[in-house]
């Protein structure tokens, strides 16, 4: 039978599931994508080329790529590749360097899309990067292919997913894209397929060559590495070896997808992620004849570039590459073409082409308008009609330049409103996050308020909520029955989703009201932490003030140690919170930096290299963390039974070996004993997997056999009696789930890199002391209540015990800020490069599911889910089992429950209001400038954290806690 405590937490993880769903639907959607194809007759070009072919270096960001004279190299790296002096000197009409602007997110799925569509990506998308589907929308190879005209691709697999039809029998060559820790088995096998097509006899129209290598470079060694330079020249030897293969009639376009910033990594638009290069080269005919007008031209200064630099979309080379093949361009491309490519005829051509181009982008956006989502286009309609207004009444040089602006305008009006939003549901996931958080308080705060008859009252909030809860479903799809027509874009789901958790979270608010005391530290602590999401500013700057909140929230601990009645209470409490605090400034010191820090952040957290001192400390760090709880356990005599069993003989070695498999990495990265490399990256993946087998199939099995943490001693006494002494009595249930919880620990510190599990190591110590901190603070508060009431002989004669004091919300946030803490402190961001992917290659060599992408999840929320557990662990720490009835009814823990649940339900209560604060600034704020850079990343991340932190609560109360309670009830006697 389920406890109420259980169905407690599952009701409020079925609220928070269902406003994550509503609102996430309603404010993530993915652009609508019109299925029209352009099929006009009159709207393309006589072609200059019969053939194409595109090489696309992953990642290749501008300033790696140097024209005649050579752009000096950027403060970040030393190597570039060189285009041949004799295309870019002697034949400038016929060679053309861009820096292109890749749309954010700079994923390669992203990027494919724009670089075939010429439309732009959404936010959403990038969830679709590792699962990609086929594209449905007119492309530049839906024209090759309705032309008559063959393709061949060869490289990265994401191409195959997108375009699962679209090249010719035997042409399509695919490479596994994920594995970063490859740096050149994509790129031999396309430069392998690549040179045999370009020099058959009847080479295909189009051929897509797409490496992979500079990316991976980038990924795992970064864009400074010895390397890049070597792969660089790989790629400078392929692009030499194609101008010479090349017939006159192909046209050559050589380019990145997207960029990659300082660390190597890409995924948001940073100005390095989104400067990519673009380079045309005709071997044939010549491609300009004569000086564009510079109304059309657009220029941009690299950093540390001495001067500016051509600038233009990614997404310019659909149109501008459909109109050179003579085909149409795609119906949905939203590029403009590029000047410099048509200029012939004295500027007829490029006229022409312009007219095409705008009259192409105008059909586009009356069909979107007609659309179901036309009506996000309103607020630009009267810009855009004059804009395309201007197009149709100037001629000449001011016709082009009209032309040129108006596809800018349709361009930035439509990135304005490249996601459409539904209110209505956002509106719906607010509302049941919001009614969600005052039930939970609600049954938070019954659990003091009702004390001994907890149980009973949570029961009947539960079976209120449950009515509630099927009465509003029933509700919910009344209402959709009903207004079905009112309701655009719900469906029935949403609607019973709705109604479910709000009328269950309602009534249960309205019979149980929640306590409301003034406002106190920690409360205005969350309330400050919440308001913050709504500055762009402050989100920048979280990883800065979440230690600051930390240690205030230590403020009335420091006042409860300074008033403590007892020299001891006064040290302990002391001493622990001054341990946590330099726990938390240490833990700051490890940073990333994002772009909107600099130049005011030093990056601490290096990767791939991590600092000297990290190198020194992350395997003594890894060797002596057991053995430190281990003396946090000895405190109340728990340092037996499991925790003797599972602490040194099995998590130590686990650690180590999880440390060592990252110096090992570090090593290979580095180039050290570089004739070792496969050695380093064998051993590498066997000490992970040797680490992650000791902690979960062998410590798992080891816990459920033996829970406890309890040693019993006979004495003998005289008549030949005998006495049993029962150590770690006191601790019985919080002891063995901290040695539960140093297993969830290890899975964490093993998907880690090496400054992580550093930090990793000081918050394993913050979170100790917080237990016995927590603890100390109950115990001056109830000796000091009982000595304000006159009576200190009641602690003597024990009808007073020390740790029946209720869990406060204040140990609840301290716990949740370490979470927050150590998440920064290990490398991460709310921003998408600062996902490391490379804890997905430490169980395998390449990507092998679940484990690649579970090992990433671990590495990233990680100390969400052990905060999670944690906040169970805080509820029961140092709470002695008491008996309750007889016989088989006795209960040990009818006391010690209520605490668990109250824990959990505050650290859920916690990060649902942060995650409450998001949402809120990310719905407010949906068409401020910095949605997509600030707010919505931020939301997605308190996402993440509450999931993170629900199923670590679940797994601590319904899994971990109720065997330890099984294992007490079987142990102690039930007379």
């Amino acid at each position: 039978m389920v406890s109420n405590s259980t169905a407690a937490v599952l009701w409020i993880v079925f609220i928070h599931l269902a406003g994550i769903y509503l609102f996430t639907s309603g404010f993530l959607l993915t652009r609508l994508a019109l299925p029209n194809f352009s099929d006009c007759t009159d709207c393309t070009l006589p072609p200059t080329h019969t053939r194409a072919v595109v090489l696309i270096i992953d990642a290749l960001r501008f300033d790696f790529v140097s024209p005649t004279p050579p752009l000096p190299a950027s403060p970040y790296h030393h190597h570039v590749l060189t285009l041949p002096q004799e295309l870019t000197a002697k034949q400038p009409a016929h060679s053309f360097l861009f820096n292109a602007h890749a749309d954010p997110p700079t994923t390669t799925l992203q990027r494919i899309k724009g670089l075939t569509t010429g439309s732009l990506p959404t936010f959403v998308d990038l969830g679709n990067n590792f699962g990609a589907s086929s594209i449905e929308e007119d492309s530049i190879l839906s024209q090759l292919n309705l032309a008559g005209k063959t393709a061949a691709f060869m490289g990265d697999d994401t191409w195959m997913s997108v375009f699962p039809d679209a090249f010719g029998r035997n042409l399509s060559f695919p490479y596994d894209s994920f594995n970063v820790e490859d740096l050149h088995t994509v790129d031999n096998g396309v430069i392998s397929h690549l040179f045999p097509i370009l020099e058959s006899s009847n080479p295909p129209d189009f051929v897509i060559g797409h490496f992979l290598g500079v990316d991976h470079v980038g990924h795992r060694v970064g864009p400074d590495h010895p390397s890049m330079r070597t792969k660089l020249a790989q790629m400078d030897d392929v692009l030499r070896r194609v101008v010479d293969t090349i017939t006159e009639d192909t046209l050559l376009i050589v380019l990145g997808d997207h960029g990659m910033d300082r660390t190597g990594d890409h995924g948001g638009d940073g100005l390095h992620e989104t400067s990519s290069a673009l380079w045309v080269y005709s071997k044939g005919p010549e491609l300009s004849e004569g000086s564009v007008p510079s109304g059309l031209l657009e220029y941009t200064t690299f950093p540390g570039a001495p001067m500016p630099a051509r600038r233009i979309q990614q997404i310019d080379l659909v149109p501008t590459l459909s109109l050179l093949l003579g085909l149409r361009i795609p119906f949905n491309s939203l590029g403009a073409v590029i000047p410099e490519l048509f200029w012939r005829n004295a500027g007829k051509t490029l006229e022409r082409a312009l007219d095409i181009n705008a009259a192409q982008i105008q059909r586009y956006l009356q069909v979107y308008r007609s659309s179901t989502h036309g009506s996000e286009l309103d607020a630009y309609w009267a810009q855009l009609e004059q804009a395309w207004g201007a197009t149709k009444a100037l001629t000449g040089i001011e016709g082009m330049i009209a032309a040129n602006n108006y596809a800018r305008v349709a361009l930035s009006a439509c990135r304005s409103m490249w996601a459409q939003f539904s209110p209505l549901r956002m509106a719906f996931g607010l509302a049941v996050m919001g009614t969600g958080l005052i039930a939970c308080w609600a049954v938070y705060s019954g659990i003091r308020k009702h004390g001994a008859k907890w149980d009973e009252n949570v029961g009947n909030q539960l079976k209120l909520g449950l009515r509630g809860a099927a009465a509003g479903a029933v509700l919910g799809m009344l209402a959709f029955i009903g207004l079905d027509k009112q309701l655009d874009g719900i469906d029935a789901l949403d609607c019973v989703l709705f109604g479910a958790p709000l009328v269950s979270s309602l009534l249960v608010a309205f019979k149980s009201p929640p306590q409301v005391h003034a406002a106190s530290v920690p409360v205005v602590i969350l309330v400050l932490h919440t308001a913050a999401f709504f500055s762009n500013s402050f989100t920048f700057w979280e990883e800065r003030v979440v230690p600051y909140l930390a240690l205030t929230a230590l403020v009335p601990f420091v006042r409860t140690g300074i008033q403590a009645p007892t020299a001891r209470l006064r040290k302990r409490i002391l001493g622990f919170a001054g341990l946590y605090a330099v726990c938390i400034r240490l833990i700051a010191v490890s940073t990333v930096c994002r772009e909107e820090q600099q130049p005011y952040c030093n990056v601490t957290f290096t990767q791939p290299v991590p600092p000297t001192l990290v190198l020194v400390l992350a395997v003594p760090c890894a060797a002596i963390l057991p053995s430190i709880l281990k003396g946090f356990l000895n405190q109340s005599l728990s340092d037996a039974g499991i925790s003797s069993l599972l602490l040194q003989p099995v998590v130590t070695p686990a650690l180590i070996a999880g440390s060592v498999a990252w110096v090992l990495e570090w090593m290979d990265t580095a180039g050290i004993l570089s004739d070792f490399g496969g050695i380093f990256r064998f051993w590498r993946t066997w000490l992970s997997r040797f680490a992650l087998v000791l902690l979960v199939p062998l410590g798992g099995y080891l816990f459920w056999q033996m829970p406890l943490c309890l040693r019993r001693i006979i004495k003998e006494e005289q008549a030949g009696k005998k006495q049993m002494e029962v150590l770690g009595f006191g601790n019985a249930y919080g002891a063995p789930l901290l040695v539960l919880w140093t297993l969830v620990f290890g899975a964490v510190f093993v998907s880690s890199q090496l400054a992580g599990q550093v930090v990793l190591c000081l918050g394993a110590v913050a979170f100790a002391s917080v237990l016995e901190l927590a603890d100390s603070a109950r115990d001056a508060q109830a000796m000091q209540a009982v000595f304000a009431a006159g009576n200190p002989s009641a602690l003597m004669e024990g009808s007073v015990m020390l740790g029946g004091v209720p869990t406060r919300f204040g140990d609840v946030t301290l716990l949740a800020l370490l979470g927050m803490g150590m998440f920064f402190g290990t490398g991460h961001e709310a921003t998408l490069s600062s996902i490391q992917w490379k804890s997905a290659f430490m169980l395998s060599e390449t990507v092998v599911y679940p484990w690649a992408p579970g090992m990433v999840v671990f590495n990233a929320f990680g100390p969400l889910l052990l905060v999670g557990v944690g906040a169970v662990i805080l509820g029961v720490w140092n709470r002695e089992p008491r008996r309750e009835g007889t016989g088989e009814e006795a209960q040990f823990d009818a006391h010690v429950r209520p605490q668990a649940l109250r824990a959990a339900l505050g650290v859920m209560l916690y990060y649902g209001v942060l995650f409450m604060g998001t949402a809120v600034s990310a719905a407010v704020l949906r068409r401020h400038l910095m949605v997509w850079k600030v707010f919505a990343p931020r939301f997605m991340k308190a996402v993440c954290d509450v999931l993170a932190v629900d199923v670590g609560v679940l797994f601590g109360l319904v899994v971990a806690y109720e065997r330890v309670v099984r294992g007490v009830r079987d142990v102690l006697p039930k007379k």
